[in-house]
């Protein structure tokens, strides 16, 4: 009779991009990750954007192992220890606390090595939030596979800080709280993504390029050396994130947009004033940035508004009504590659004809070929379990699925 393989303990989540509409840039405590101010988000849906993370524990494991699609990584990084540890010392304490119940995995589950595996149906590190993605989703698998509930914001924010507002799904304050040890400076949902069913989001993607300066450093650098940084997180931003909240609740487009606008502005404008400067923007995205105020100025009212992180990837929010015509510019703007691929991924969108007024007064000079393809999306939910077995990551030998 063949000998029985120890059995996995598995699970695998998902987890949603957010964007930050009031940004967070620049930490007050680097090994803890502590902002220097409050920051607001939307999550975006996972049916266009999402991180899949499968975590796995066996006492047949030597080690722990971690795969980032599809390829051996490195576990010890310190932020992905720091989650680990931390997922760990909750699930002894809870074990601690109840004695257990009889769903909890053995006791001794906590000393076997665990083997991750994660993707993303988008690129990673080109300005697409990939970490707050594969952070949120990190934690909410270590979660669900040690038992572990209560608030695990702080947790993801360890990881990478802007992973605390991808653990809820609508729209998501991260409270850059006052404690040394970061026990307040936690996330928390301001909306449902069910509050606001017209809003919607288009992202550019101008470059699927790893950005030439790093989040971490970028920003290291601009506490270190911008003034306007400093005067921005104490001055400008507690007032923009309660009035952001309020539009929000409010669903008033056209004030959200505008402050949208005007926060993703000055955000860059501290990458200018960072020394040495950063341009996380190129050509592509300024001319993005032109089109979007024409397109406005035509209408004579804030149809659509614009946001870029640490890339040069536009995202761009409209309501429902408005974006088949914002599409149509855009491709008349910026002509794709005629070679059959899907320009347009995503919510499928109306089409819409545009008249020769519209056209003269928004369309200046098309630049060919150099957005690669428009993702259309709306507000989504938080991270989720996968209960389909089919989709894991790891095999039955716990090793990646691909590799088997």
């Amino acid at each position: 009779m063949a000998e029985e393989k120890p059995p996995l303990t598995v699970v695998t989540c998902t987890a949603p991009v957010n964007i930050a509409v009031i940004k967070y840039w620049g930490k007050r405590d680097e090994e803890l990750i502590l902002p220097i101010n409050s920051s607001l988000s939307v999550t975006l849906h996972q049916d266009q954007l999402k991180t899949t993370t499968t975590a796995a524990i066996s006492r047949d494991f030597k080690e722990d192992c971690l795969w980032l699609n599809g390829k051996e990584d490195d576990i010890g990084h310190p932020r992905l220890q720091s989650c680990l540890r931390e997922m760990r010392r909750l699930a002894r304490k809870r074990r601690g606390g109840n004695g257990g119940s009889s769903s909890d995995p053995p006791p001794l589950s906590l000393a076997y090595k665990i083997h991750i595996a994660s993707e993303n149906n988008f690129p990673t590190a080109a300005g697409l939030a990939s970490s707050a993605a594969g952070y949120a989703c990190l934690v909410y698998a270590l979660a669900k596979l040690y038992g572990v509930e209560g608030e695990l914001s702080e947790v993801a924010r360890q990881g990478s800080g802007s992973a605390c507002r991808s653990m809820f799904g609508g729209f998501v304050q991260w409270t850059m709280g006052e404690r040394d040890d970061g026990k307040d400076s936690v996330a928390q949902q301001v909306a449902p993504e069910t509050h606001w069913p017209e809003l919607r989001v288009l992202i550019l993607v101008v470059s699927a390029e790893k950005k030439p300066v790093g989040s971490t450093a970028g920003m290291q650098t601009s506490v270190e050396t911008s003034l306007l940084l400093k005067h921005r997180a104490e001055a400008v931003v507690p007032e923009r994130v309660a009035q952001m909240t309020r539009h929000i609740q409010r669903r008033d487009f056209e004030a959200f947009a505008e402050l949208t606008m005007k926060d993703s502005n000055q955000f860059h404008a501290t990458c200018l004033d960072t020394f040495p400067p950063i341009f996380y923007l190129n050509d592509v995205s300024k001319q993005v940035i032109a089109l979007v105020h024409r397109f406005n100025a035509h209408h004579g009212k804030t149809k659509v508004g614009y946001t870029f992180d640490a890339g040069p990837n536009a995202v761009l929010f409209a309501l429902e009504d408005t974006v088949g015509e914002l599409v149509e510019v855009i491709k008349h703007s910026f002509p794709p590659e005629d070679n059959g691929g899907q320009f347009l991924k995503g919510l499928p969108v109306q089409g819409a004809s545009l008249s020769d007024e519209l056209l003269t007064a928004v369309v200046r000079d098309p630049v060919p070929r150099v957005i690669q393809y428009l993702l259309h999306t709306k507000p989504g939910p938080g991270p989720m379990t996968v209960e389909d077995p089919r989709a894991h990551l790891l095999g039955a030998d716990g090793l990646p699925r691909s590799s088997c």
